[in-house]
């Protein structure tokens, strides 16, 4: 429920409660509007808690990357032959 519709709410039900005098045959008009202003207040102190920003503490760090490629790695490939001819 957001903060729109529980002051919706709270309106309707002001309006029941306070505005209309009219009768229904088994609804009182005066409780369902005092209901609606109810739950209308508790929704809208719900969604104050919930949605209010809380203090949050953010780390930023920043990293340098340098872009170049390492230098290759030299590599000493060494062929030994050996012959025996059998001179």
């Amino acid at each position: 429920m957001g903060i729109g519709f529980s002051i919706f709410l709270l309106a309707v039900g002001a309006i029941l409660t306070f505005a209309i005098h009219a009768t229904v045959a088994g609804i009182d008009i005066r409780i369902v509007g005092l209901i609606l202003m109810a739950a209308g207040a508790l929704g809208l102190v719900l969604t104050m808690v919930v949605f209010t920003p809380r203090r949050n503490r953010s780390v930023t760090s920043t990293h340098t990357v340098d872009a170049t490629p390492p230098p290759a790695v030299q590599q000493r490939v060494t062929d030994q032959e050996i012959r025996n001819d059998g001179a």
